[in-house]
């Protein structure tokens, strides 16, 4: 039994051990974006993790792509309001260019519920699950009460995304962005 724990205990340290690293290996663009579109770098962090856990290649079922797992139509509304001449979908599997477009989007969903007590809960759902389930989960009280809104999603899925990204960046606005380095 002991031995069992201590196996257990020691795969756990393993897995963070290994994933320390790829946690950070994206910190770069992810500052960079946030900077650009003000929004805090942890929530934009949090997204990457849940969407693909720092895997710039990685591929959704929906024909999202990169970290960001970001779909055609919104690249294409990135880069028009960009100005980003001759884009194209697979561009995205460039970590600078996804998390600009999904940071872009996530910046113009947080704007959308600023009006709410809690407009990241909002602006998640809408990342997640569209603006049109938004739209429609946000009547009454759920209008501006993000405990009303969660109540009043009809999809599981968007209420444990949004729930797993808010509690990831509660840990990450914890240590990131880190402290800046004096020379």
């Amino acid at each position: 039994m002991l031995a069992g724990a201590l196996l257990l205990l020691a795969s756990f340290g393993l897995h963070r051990w290994r994933q320390a690293p790829l946690e950070s290996s994206q910190d770069q663009p992810i500052l960079a974006a946030a900077r650009r579109y003000g929004v805090h770098p942890a929530l934009v962090k949090a997204v990457v993790w849940r969407e693909s856990r720092f895997n710039p290649t990685a591929r959704g079922g929906q024909g999202e792509f990169g970290l960001m797992q970001i779909m055609e139509v919104t690249g294409r509304e990135w880069a028009e309001a960009e100005h980003a001449p001759f884009y194209f979908h697979e561009q995205l599997f460039d970590p600078e260019k996804n998390t600009r477009a999904g940071t872009w989007y996530l910046r113009k969903a947080l704007r959308r519920y600023e009006q709410t007590d809690s407009p990241a809960v909002y602006a998640l759902a809408d990342y997640n699950a569209g603006r049109a389930n938004v739209l429609r989960w946000a009547k009454g009280a759920a209008a501006t009460n993000s405990a009303e809104f969660l109540k009043q999603m009809t999809y599981p899925g968007t209420r444990e995304y949004v729930k797993s990204v808010t509690r990831r960046f509660a840990h990450y606005a914890e240590t990131f962005p880190p402290p800046v380095q004096k020379p």
